[in-house]
């Protein structure tokens, strides 16, 4: 049986909170649970679609984020602090109880 870990995602204020095996990305926990995250791009750091805002806690526990994924994050709507992209957070034991906020708008700048 696979590992699982707690992913809280906060959308337009009511918490959702579910179950996810190690290893799952956020942008394919979202998209596994219904959650509205677009990731236009499937993932593949060529848009700001997936855009969430972690909580600092957990925040500071990430990676530093790549240079590609800085640059899209440039591009993203509502930018914070503690913005990440949902596709470049991997789940693992440690972010057991990760929570973000998923944004109210998105901007997906390949389409016009």
């Amino acid at each position: 049986m696979t590992e699982a870990v707690s992913i809280i995602f906060i959308c337009k204020g009511e918490k959702k909170e579910f179950q996810v095996p190690l290893g799952t990305t956020v942008l394919e926990a979202a998209h596994n649970n219904n959650i509205d995250l677009e990731g236009a791009c499937e993932g593949s750091l060529a848009c700001s679609t997936c855009h969430v805002i972690v909580e600092k806690k957990f925040y500071d526990m990430l990676e530093t984020p790549s240079e590609d994924e800085e640059d899209m994050l440039d591009l993203a709507f509502g930018l914070t602090p503690t913005s990440r992209l949902g596709c470049q957070i991997v789940m693992t034991k440690e972010l057991d109880g990760l929570t973000l906020v998923v944004p109210d708008e998105t901007r997906n700048v390949s389409i016009n």
